[in-house]
């Protein structure tokens, strides 16, 4: 759903959406941020070559490498560049953005073209680790702020605890609950129904579904659901 979402946002922004295969018509791409968390170098190196080689074509001509995971995404912008400082990894970090920061820049610089509609009500938002962690998480606050009557709100939070596998650990999940529950969970015990909870992490929606017993959503599933409500052109509002 997220990637459905994302991709007709991307297209009825005005843009042509690439989703490059790897080179070698093998199984997909991986960032490396998995064998990275369990130390697994080597491995998140073999990876990487594997996205550098499919994607530098494109940082070449200046494509946005856009994603909507910010600890995958963000990993270009970081991790990369610690396991290699060629050409074709500086400009593929260069070029990656997360998607709100995307939608932002275009906004900001007056070529997006989404025709949004009202969503009335509030939206609570937390902020994954790597968003904060690198300054992205603003954006996310700006991107929710261009629909129409949709007041937003974030929640004071820090990690969400499940931290990729951290939370699934037997070891660790006692640590990983006490810090869902210092603010997080309780935050969104607290919202009404019909609040919208939004999450872009991965790791950030299981914990609050696990924990809270609620859905949170990726920001592209609520910019889709502005575009369903977005009023059709000659028709009267």
């Amino acid at each position: 759903e997220n990637l459905d979402a994302a991709l007709r946002v991307l297209v009825e922004g005005g843009y042509r959406v690439h989703m490059p295969n790897p080179v070698n018509l093998a199984r997909p791409l991986c960032c490396g941020r998995t064998f990275l968390s369990a130390g697994l170098v080597d491995q998140a190196r073999a990876e990487l070559h594997r996205l550098v080689a499919t994607y530098a074509p494109f940082a070449a001509r200046g494509v946005p490498i856009i994603g909507l995971e910010p600890s995958c995404l963000l990993t270009l912008r970081d991790e990369l560049l610690s396991l290699r400082s060629d050409n074709e990894a500086k400009a593929i970090s260069a070029h990656a953005l997360l998607f709100e920061e995307f939608l932002v820049r275009e906004a900001e610089a007056g070529r997006l073209q989404l025709s949004l509609g009202p969503i009335s009500g509030k939206a609570m938002v937390h902020g994954h680790c790597h968003q904060k962690s690198f300054g992205a998480f603003k954006p996310v606050e700006k991107v929710l702020r261009l629909v129409p009557d949709l007041a937003v709100e974030t929640i004071e939070s820090s990690c969400c605890g499940m931290a990729g596998a951290f939370g699934y650990g037997a070891e660790t999940y006692q640590a990983s609950i006490e810090m869902a529950e210092l603010s997080l969970l309780p935050a969104v015990r607290r919202a009404d129904g019909a609040t919208l909870i939004v999450a872009d992490g991965t790791s950030c929606r299981h914990q609050i579904r696990d924990g809270a017993a609620r859905e949170a959503i990726h920001v592209a599933r609520v910019l889709a659901m502005s575009l369903d409500r977005a009023p059709v052109a000659g028709t009267i509002p």
